[in-house]
């Protein structure tokens, strides 16, 4: 009987545990960085400034006061109208398999909160739950809170973070952008601000509709922001594009965008923006328009 029980090997191809626990590789300049570090800093990489998702609750956590959040319609959930089947399987099991992997029912959370004491109405889409497509449960959400937003008259702000218009659902999916729009359009009638941040990635239906017409749209540095996929519109136009094309600095430069703003900065920036309006309805007005 041997002294000493040799050590089992690991599978081939598995990396031990210990340093999938303590390193992240950044997706952008591929550094190694201590994982607790690209935490703390908001899951954005402290060398090369590249800008990690959040999830949806994240994205609460660090934009609203502590404590503030009171989350509403968090029972809407998608429908299967076509009974729609693919490859890989029904719709319905890819609902479920995403309602498991996040423990959303959507991938939007919408709520109401504070930031620095200003009264806001939110709605972060969770890219985790199928691509933070955009879906009918989606744009009733949206929607919903906008509703909410308008005769409240209280600031309504989206963050967006989506692969577009959810396929699985057909035109009950593409009449959310009409939707969600017309919710939008319910708040400048009623001269209620309408913020919208725009992370990575905003592209598709989601592009197309509510994420670019905010009162004031802000992206974070980098997202990719477009509708359709480089390819398609380089295999479309005949012509090569620009490396930058479809970032941010690109929209803004070419006057979709009013700013980018690091994720340190959001609360802040946002705060700023609030308190325009705010100090706009002491003065006795209902807010100037941003």
């Amino acid at each position: 009987m041997p002294w000493f029980k040799p050590k089992e090997r690991e599978p081939a191809g598995k990396k031990p545990q210990q340093q999938d626990e303590i390193w992240t590789r950044c997706q952008s300049c591929s550094a190694h960085v201590f994982k607790q570090d690209f935490i703390n800093n908001l899951n954005v990489c402290p060398k090369c400034g590249w800008h990690g998702k959040l999830t949806a609750y994240e994205r609460i956590g660090i934009t609203l006061d502590s404590g503030t959040f009171k989350e509403m319609f968090e029972t809407v959930r998608p429908c299967d109208p076509l009974q729609f089947v693919d490859g890989k399987g029904p719709y319905s099991e890819k609902v479920e398999q995403a309602r498991a992997k996040t423990k959303l029912n959507e991938s939007v959370v919408t709520g109401t909160g504070k930031i620095n004491g200003l009264d806001v109405v939110v709605s972060v889409m969770d890219f985790r739950f199928l691509g933070g497509s955009l879906g009918s449960g989606t744009g009733e959400k949206i929607q919903q809170a906008a509703v909410y937003a308008g005769d409240q008259r209280v600031p309504y702000i989206v963050f967006s973070a989506s692969g577009g218009a959810r396929m699985h659902e057909g035109i009950l999916s593409l009449m959310q952008m009409a939707k969600t729009c017309a919710g939008v359009a319910r708040l400048n009638e009623k001269k209620v601000p309408f913020i919208s941040v725009l992370t990575d990635p905003t592209t598709g239906g989601v592009s197309a509709s509510y994420a670019m017409v905010g009162d004031v749209n802000i992206a974070e540095p980098g997202a990719l922001i477009g509708f359709a996929g480089r390819r398609v519109i380089e295999q479309t136009i005949k012509q090569k594009l620009p490396d930058d094309f479809q970032t941010a600095e690109f929209v803004l430069q070419h006057g979709f965008l009013d700013s980018i703003v690091h994720r340190k900065d959001m609360k802040a920036t946002l705060h700023t923006i609030l308190s325009y309006h705010n100090s706009g309805r002491k003065g006795g007005r209902h807010g100037t328009r941003a």
